[in-house]
């Protein structure tokens, strides 16, 4: 670990371009949970980019809820005033909880109960489905827990600031999924016909279980129905 009871001479920190993160000169492994880090940012990224190709309420309410300037799962790093480890190029003082462990853990306990109560189908679900949710959560566990250690590795905050990042983040995750799906869920019908929503091409998805699934289907079935009408005219 690039800790300072580790090295006789004061290390020489390098940052990833266009970002902050930063890693000791020549570790291999602090580059790579540099990089793992940034993996909140790529979630961000991706969470706009579906907003803006699907315009889906559920998308558009967690990203709302995760952006916004005083959401409940942004909690100030400083808010208990405790002080981060002695990375001196930091920008700001204190570091309890940590947001980036506080973020990605969130992201994988909501997507955990997503992918194992709101996409859960009846008893006639395939055994290659469920492989395939196993091996997902499996995925974002591992993914959690890098970026959580990735934190402590590159000296931006203690265990117990990645700790109780995780554990309020995790809080969160269930209270938003089950106020997404007993308190917002039932309004996203009305919402996705307010003129506003038609306008902007906002649609609600809630009662499709296997929204890819749906998407494929329905885009065949026109591609079809178009190609046997252009056949009709050229004859």
């Amino acid at each position: 670990m690039a800790s300072e009871e580790q090295c006789s001479v004061p290390l020489r920190w390098r940052s990833i371009s266009l970002t902050h993160i930063e890693f000791p000169a020549g570790d291999l492994t602090g580059q790579m949970l540099a990089y793992t880090s940034l993996l909140p940012i790529a979630i961000l990224v991706g969470f706009v980019t579906l907003i803006v190709f699907k315009r889906e309420l559920h998308t558009v309410s967690n990203v709302t809820q995760i952006l916004a300037p005083y959401g409940v799962t942004q909690l100030p790093a400083g808010s208990l005033n405790e002080d981060r480890t002695p990375h001196t190029t930091l920008t700001t003082e204190y570091g309890m909880p940590s947001s980036h462990s506080q973020f990605i853990w969130f992201f994988v306990v909501y997507f955990f109960l997503f992918l194992y109560l709101r996409m859960h189908q009846t008893n006639n679900a395939r055994c290659v489905e469920l492989l395939w949710r196993h091996i997902l959560s499996i995925t974002l566990l591992g993914v959690a827990l890098s970026v959580s250690y990735s934190r402590v590795y590159l000296l931006y905050h203690t265990w117990s600031q990645v700790f109780y990042g995780g554990v309020a983040g995790s809080t969160i995750g269930v209270v938003w999924f089950f106020f997404t799906q007993e308190v917002l869920t039932p309004l996203f019908p009305k919402i996705a016909a307010w003129p506003i929503s038609e306008f902007f091409l906002v649609r609600d998805t809630s009662l499709i279980p296997n929204i890819l699934w749906f998407e494929y289907t329905v885009t065949r079935s026109e591609a079809r129905n178009r190609q046997r009408k252009l056949g009709t005219k050229l004859q």
